[in-house]
């Protein structure tokens, strides 16, 4: 999953720099919702090894 929100991320980077603003936007979106919600899974994950 992690690796899906970085995919994103590229593509938003070079969506923004060739000047498409809506793909980028979305796709930064789309970004974020990803790597939150790894963080959330590994948390959860973490706490769930650990007792």
């Amino acid at each position: 999953m992690l690796h899906y929100a970085l995919v994103f991320l590229v593509i938003a980077v070079i969506a923004a720099l060739l000047g498409f603003t809506g793909i980028a936007g979305t796709a930064a979106w789309i970004a974020k919702v990803l790597f939150v919600l790894f963080l959330a899974l590994a948390v959860i994950a973490f706490f769930r090894r650990s007792t």
